[in-house]
This record gives C-alpha cells, sequence and structure tokens, in this order.
C-alpha cells in the first residue's frame, strides 16, 4: 500500500487514507496490517505496531471524526459534541515517546493507542488553528485535505508532484488541441 504525506499535519494524512471520497472512495485502512503499515510509514512509530481489531475500529472512527471537525470548523459550523470526545479521549492517552538512538537517529516506540493518541494531538491544535488554512485539493477527483502554508496561501493542489501536475498537464492537452 502506498500512501500519502503531503497534507502538512499528520491528522489531515490520516483523514487522506480514504482517497477520493465523493465518487469511488478507497479505503486504505481496510485492515489490520494496512494500519500498521501507515503508522510505520508516516513516521509515528519506528517500526510496524501489533494492531487489533477494536483498535483497527478505533482508528477509523478517529479518522472519520477527525474529517468532519475539520469541515464542520472550515465551513463555520459547530463542531459535533460526539465527534470532539472521540478526538479527546484519544488525545488524553499517552502519545508516541521519541528515543535519541546511536548516531542521532530519532526511534519512536508505542502502541496503536499512542498513535492515535499522536494523530488526534495533532487535529486539536490543527482545529484551533484558523480554518481558511485548510484546504481541499482543487483536483476533480481528490478529496484530500491539506495546510495551506504558502506565502499568498494560493496553494491549489494537494501535492504538485500528483494532483497539481496531472491538472496542468491537462490544461496544457486541452490547450494544444484548441
Amino acid at each position: 500500500m502506498t500512501f500519502a504525506f503531503v497534507s502538512g499535519s499528520a491528522a489531515l494524512d490520516f483523514v487522506g487514507t480514504v482517497r477520493s471520497r465523493r465518487d469511488s472512495p478507497l479505503d486504505q485502512l481496510g485492515t489490520r496490517e494496512d494500519l500498521a503499515a501507515w503508522a510505520a510509514a508516516s513516521g509515528l512509530l519506528s517500526t510496524p505496531p501489533a494492531v487489533t481489531e477494536a483498535e483497527l475500529r478505533a482508528a477509523v472512527q478517529l479518522r472519520e471524526a477527525v474529517y468532519r471537525l475539520v469541515l464542520a470548523r472550515g465551513a463555520g459550523a459547530a463542531l459535533a459534541p460526539e465527534d470532539r470526545a472521540v478526538v479527546n479521549r484519544a488525545a488524553a492517552r499517552t502519545p508516541v515517546r521519541p528515543e535519541l538512538g546511536d548516531g542521532g537517529a530519532v526511534l519512536r516506540h508505542g502502541t496503536v493507542a499512542a498513535v492515535l493518541s499522536s494523530v488526534a494531538r495533532d487535529a486539536v491544535e490543527l482545529l484551533a488553528e484558523d480554518p481558511a488554512g485548510v484546504k481541499e485539493c482543487a483536483a476533480p477527483r481528490c478529496t484530500r485535505l491539506y495546510v495551506d502554508r504558502s506565502h499568498r496561501g494560493s496553494r491549489r493542489w494537494c501535492d504538485m508532484r500528483r494532483c497539481g501536475n496531472r491538472a496542468k498537464a491537462a490544461a496544457h492537452r486541452s490547450r494544444r488541441q484548441a
């Protein structure tokens, strides 16, 4: 499984494990192994953790709560108490523990609960920021959310190498055909 880490936020990268939410959703956390692989690929843990079915369900519940909260915050709507409770419960747990290894390498240790705590803590910080800084990719099929930290706040795509390049190539083809 190939995960994308382009959003500028661990919480939004976690939300991004559902691709093409509007038309043909692809859940990249369909199995316990997928969640373990994401935890390691994200850099939150140095090695993939053991994952139970209950932890996978908790991860999906957290992911969807964060997604709904970010959308609500962006729309200026009230934050659903049940979604806030999911995030706050996860954030209250012990987060991932970093350790300085040989040669200055950082090793990250913890359980799935620690990974979810780290994601939830990132979501709390993100939701406290200006909601205008979180945007959805402008590519027609992409629903990935990202933090726009560009100088002018004019970033349009979640990832220039993927969605941005496709959009520019399509615009170029369109101009050539016209």
